[in-house]
């Protein structure tokens, strides 16, 4: 199959072309794709995460027998070596050559008169690929064929002229005769051809999709088996978790921690406790952390650092106190100011180190009638050119009578449940407090939790000063 690109590059060199041939692959390559494909749950999605790493291998060997000088090769980002990707898209994404980003799909047999794309790396901007490799995989026989290519811009033009739609499966059957054959004309491409030569569409600032979606997303994610995404979601809804990796972790570590209680999975891939961070009670209560912090708006702590609240902070009543010298270091019990200089003096003497330049702020708060105040203390890192901030959070009552016994304090990240502080049940505590250190770059999010119906999420804490 010819095309203006292959038109162009065959009017730069005359390019000697190389006979399609069998890659053997070598054992250990074998048994690396078998560990890979073990991190997956689902015995269907394991396979096919098998085939693509053999895929890969196989096409790496081939770049290599057929000299790579010229050729600047990173496949260090890609999707096989990231479950969560691989759990997700059945195709290897994310190959740099050349700077050219190259998709692999992978074929166990060409008996079909068709090739499956995922809609995925064909639709979602995230995912768009330079040039598509179509890989057969002869597994029995341990080897694989590079069969066939295709650019993103060829692909679109064709798929836009003939309104080629997707399956319900969310995959496109692309017909054969799209493919170039001359495999040579992809090492072509590679060597020769300017990036930007194939354009990639813009990916698009985060919308507002996910936010619309997430009380429905709360519902439907903990209902989510062993399924795939389209078994048991419309396409609207895949474009939002697709586009959101935090989301697309939390569904891999909840299908793994089923797999795993189902005995599907190596026990040693997954601790199965019910304290572990993706215990299945853990990863229930971390979804709703979770889509907060994707979509809400952020309390901006590293303001208080020039003395200022944030517009979003005074609408919900937070009171920035005096710098921490004028504070009282009485102890009072309504007073926010003596009460907080109390409880810091308490916790320096038991070795919780709070720099002079620390700022603080409250928040009152009614939870099951019972009046609670929540401090937030912050202030910045700096070391080995690390820029880095911390968060001290101490959950009090201002009235004196003590916190209630089963109360809990939960700061969660995007990557997962922090902390759950709870009261020592050897001591009658009038505050509970935790902290937590994270780049600028990083939002926390608390909860104060009482029961089910009694918590309260406050919104994510940011430090941008």
């Amino acid at each position: 199959m010819k095309n203006e690109l292959t038109n162009k590059l065959e009017d730069l060199l005359d390019f000697q072309g190389i006979a399609t041939e069998s890659i053997h692959l070598s054992s250990d390559k074998v048994e690396q794709a078998i560990k890979i494909s073990n991190q997956i749950p689902n015995e269907l999605r394991q396979w096919q995460t098998y085939l693509n790493g053999l895929a890969l291998f196989g096409f790496e060997q081939w770049l290599e027998e057929r000299g790579t000088d010229n050729l600047t090769v990173n496949f260090a980002d890609a999707s096989i070596f990231n479950p969560v990707l691989s759990n997700s898209i059945p195709a290897v994404c994310n190959l740099n050559i050349n700077q050219f980003k190259v998709c692999l799909i992978t074929q166990g047999s060409f008996i079909d008169e068709e090739v499956s794309l995922p809609r995925a790396v064909v639709d979602l901007p995230e995912f768009a690929h330079h040039l598509y490799v179509v890989v057969e995989v002869q597994e029995e026989l341990e080897t694989v064929v590079i069969n066939s290519f295709i650019s993103y811009a060829d692909l679109i033009r064709n798929k836009t002229q003939l309104n080629l739609m997707p399956d319900e499966d969310w995959d496109y059957q692309i017909p054969w005769s799209w493919f170039d054959t001359e495999i040579d004309n992809l090492l072509l491409y590679l060597r020769c051809l300017d990036v930007a030569g194939i354009s990639l569409p813009e990916v698009q600032t985060k919308s507002n999709n996910l936010a619309v979606a997430k009380a429905e997303l709360t519902k439907l994610l903990p209902q989510l088996s062993a399924q795939n995404l389209w078994e048991f979601f419309n396409w609207e809804q895949g474009k939002t978790i697709l586009t959101n990796l935090e989301l697309l972790n939390w569904i891999y570590n909840w299908q793994l921690q089923i797999e795993t209680e189902q005995g599907s999975i190596p026990n040693n891939l997954v601790e199965i406790t019910e304290n572990s961070e993706n215990s299945l009670s853990n990863l229930s209560k971390y979804l709703p952390d979770l889509l907060n912090l994707l979509t809400e708006p952020t309390i901006n702590v590293g303001r208080w650092l020039k003395n200022e609240l944030d517009d979003f902070a005074n609408e919900l009543s937070w009171v920035l106190l005096p710098e921490l010298s004028a504070l009282s270091p009485m102890r009072g019990i309504s007073c926010p100011t003596e009460e907080i200089a109390g409880i810091i003096r308490e916790l320096t003497k038991n070795g919780v180190y709070i720099p002079p330049h620390a700022r603080v702020a409250y928040h009152d708060l009614l939870l099951a009638g019972i009046p609670l105040r929540l401090y937030a203390l912050t202030w910045s890192l700096v070391s080995d050119s690390t820029l880095e901030w911390m968060l001290l959070l101490i959950l009090s009552t201002p009235t004196g009578i003590g916190l209630p016994e089963k109360i809990k304090l939960r700061v969660s990240d995007a990557k997962g449940i922090l902390v759950e502080q709870k009261l020592n049940s050897n001591e009658d505590d009038f505050y509970i407090f935790t902290n937590v250190v994270g780049s600028w770059n990083e939002k926390f999010i608390a909860t104060v939790y009482l029961t089910p119906e009694n918590q309260e999420t406050f919104p994510p804490f940011e430090f941008n000063p």
